[in-house]
């Protein structure tokens, strides 16, 4: 490999060789969906969802949306990444020690929790979400087991989505990305980077990139999995999307950012690298929609394993080499 994943050995992560006569940067799982819409009793569909490796096998925080329609988070596990246990009820979030407790403000009251993250920071997980709080906004919170998650203080006002945090600190401080977005479907969103000393206060806000006009991601754009390491900078999977003539398109492309400053834009894709093409991705409650949100990677071998939801239905996989989508980056840039 010419470029490096900055990270863990994963000898057990899923993968499949790319198909023959295929050219493409990213592939997608044969077996795709990977998660039905009804893996769940009572779910409607399961999608936007992220996954980590957990001891020998694999954890997860999943988005299911219940025959009542109500957006929440559910925790899973799986000994290989493909098959999981989904638990049929929402998770029971406890106060974290950033809250008063004797007041919560009505932070912790549930509205909706949708489209979650989930990064490994230090000595435990930490999840994002975008949280019911007078609008949508990034509610943060963490678990050391999967089992008992505990909820934390916003990260910011609403109105906002799509918040990603950094798998390590970024010069001493917690970093993240966040599209700030409006109270509906947003016909509008850049990516921007703040930091933070503690998890709380969030501060030091800085531009990364915004949409590019009639493209595929000409109308919003939004971080995806959690941002991966590597020897020439972090790579970004994002999602970008096209307003047509039936609606919002929602694609994949790719942005390699400085290693002390991310908020420096050193490649990015013209092309996509993924957009909505298969029965399962264009037909579903959300129609054309390919909308990443976990990546899982090995060092050893470069191989990325990417999850994203499917037509807001559903989960799929796909997979990639670092070399490969760097290379792809680099011979198809346009900042």
């Amino acid at each position: 490999m010419t470029v490096k994943i900055i990270g863990n050995a994963l000898p057990n992560i899923p993968w499949e060789a790319r198909p023959e006569n295929s050219q493409a940067p990213l592939w997608r799982y044969s077996q795709n969906p990977v998660i039905k819409r009804d893996h769940t009793p009572r779910s409607n569909s399961i999608f936007n969802s992220a996954v980590v490796p957990y001891q020998d096998g694999f954890a997860g925080v999943f988005r299911v949306d219940d025959t009542t329609r109500a957006m929440n988070l559910h925790a899973g596990k799986s000994n290989d990444a493909l098959n999981w246990h989904i638990k049929p009820d929402p998770i029971d979030f406890q106060i974290g020690d950033s809250f008063r407790s004797d007041d919560d403000a009505g932070l912790t009251t549930f509205l909706h929790r949708y489209d979650p993250r989930v990064t490994w920071l230090e000595d435990r997980y930490y999840i994002g979400w975008c949280n019911g709080y007078h609008g949508p906004t990034i509610g943060v919170g963490y678990t050391f087991d999967f089992e008992t998650f505990y909820q934390l203080e916003n990260a910011f006002l609403p109105h906002n989505r799509n918040g990603v945090l950094f798998p390590r600190k970024i010069n001493g401080k917690f970093a993240m990305f966040s599209r700030p977005s409006d109270t509906g479907h947003t016909p509008f969103g850049d990516i921007f980077y703040s930091e933070s000393p503690d998890m709380v206060h969030w501060g030091r806000h800085r531009f990364v990139m915004g949409p590019k006009n009639w493209t595929w991601q000409g109308t919003k754009i939004g971080a995806g999995p959690t941002p991966i390491e590597t020897s020439e900078g972090w790579l970004l999977f994002y999602h970008g999307v096209l307003t047509s003539c039936n609606g919002f398109v929602y694609s994949m492309g790719a942005a390699l950012l400085d290693l002390e400053q991310p908020w420096k834009v050193i490649y990015r894709t013209a092309p996509y690298l993924a957009s909505p093409q298969t029965l399962y991705e264009c037909v579903g409650d959300v129609p054309n929609v390919f909308f990443p949100c976990a990546a899982l990677t090995d060092a050893d071998t470069g191989r990325i394993a990417i999850y994203y939801g499917a037509a807001d239905t559903v989960t799929g996989l796909a997979f990639t080499q670092v070399d490969e989508v760097v290379s792809f980056m680099k011979a198809n840039s346009e900042l």
